[in-house]
């Protein structure tokens, strides 16, 4: 009759089965188009009188006409997992919701309702995610760490770059804020923007404790300094920060695929830089005068290792009156 096996494979599969087609960008998300029949037409064996293939001549076959069944006994399609009998769940978190608590969710019904003998793993990007669940805050610390070391061999001292660290908190806190208030959740590409924020928050300290340093060798009060720097720095630090703000407004604003990444990335670094220059323009000054203040403090304390001898323990020459 003009018709190929393969045509014959390939209608039964799409229209009993299912076959993926194409893909679109919706919603910030990628979504699969599988074609497949509706359930009422493929339930029973005799919905085969409905499909039609197309022979070589183009005039369409029904594949009644070439095709029979039978009911035969046959072993059942037995899924397993290391090594194991399993059944495969896939599933994705809804809006709102983070892969993380999804999967916290899924673990928490599962010891409730599995019976005893039964188990559950992880595999491909959740199991990757459990493997790599807490390393985000093990990359803070160290980007939090390195900042700090390259300040103090920058300024040859360890106090100013406790100074500059001190505008990183309000940089998260901004971030945090930003985020909330958008309704997002705290994920991976959130992450990322907090690790950015260290050299960003830092950024804007670095420009006044520079200046506030330089003020203070001239011989201005530690109090004096940083309201100086405060002052010449001002200008500085806003059109930095507005400039790379609205630089950032095309993550916030993104759409099509991969849309929700640059979202999340986007507001945690804009609102973070927000909130480093708010808050930190105020706060910055003031702990570099709390961090010189300790140092003069603790610098008088220290004896002058100059003065090792005195008048009174050198031995009077003759003829010199005490």
């Amino acid at each position: 009759m003009g018709v190929s096996v393969p045509d014959v494979y390939a209608a039964l599969q799409t229209l009993f089965g299912s076959l993926y087609v194409s893909q679109y960008n919706k919603y910030g998300r990628v979504w699969q188009v599988i074609l497949q029949a509706e359930p009422e037409f493929r339930e029973k064996p005799e919905d085969i009188q409905n499909i039609y293939v197309r022979q070589k001549a183009g005039e369409m076959v029904p594949l009644s006409s070439i095709v029979t069944t039978d009911y035969v006994t046959g072993p059942d399609l037995l899924p397993r997992f290391n090594g194991f009998m399993a059944a495969k769940i896939t599933g994705d978190a809804d809006t709102g919701f983070s892969s993380g608590q999804s999967i916290s969710v899924m673990e928490e019904v599962a010891n409730q309702v599995m019976p005893d003998g039964f188990t559950y793993s992880w595999s491909g990007q959740a199991f990757e995610e459990k493997k790599s669940s807490g390393s985000s805050a093990i990359v803070f610390v160290f980007a939090l760490v390195m900042v700090f070391l390259i300040l103090a061999a920058q300024y040859e001292q360890w106090s100013l770059p406790l100074a500059v660290i001190t505008a990183v908190p309000f940089g998260i806190f901004g971030a945090l804020v930003a985020v909330w208030l958008r309704g997002m959740e705290n994920d991976v590409y959130f992450q990322i923007g907090l690790v950015t924020l260290i050299g960003l928050s830092a950024k804007n300290a670095i420009l006044i404790v520079e200046f506030a340093e330089i003020k203070y060798n001239e011989g201005l009060s530690p109090f004096d300094a940083a309201l100086e720097a405060a002052r010449l720095r001002l200008r500085p630090i806003l059109m930095t920060s507005l400039s790379f703000i609205l630089g950032a407004m095309p993550l916030v604003l993104a759409s099509g695929a991969g849309a929700a990444a640059r979202h999340s990335i986007g507001t945690g670094i804009i609102g973070g830089m927000v909130g480093a220059t708010s808050l930190a323009l105020f706060f910055v000054p003031l702990f570099y005068f709390i961090v010189i203040t300790i140092k003069e403090k603790v610098s008088k304390k220290k004896p002058d290792k100059g003065d090792d001898t005195s008048a009174a323990e050198t031995p009077a020459k003759a003829g010199e009156v005490d």
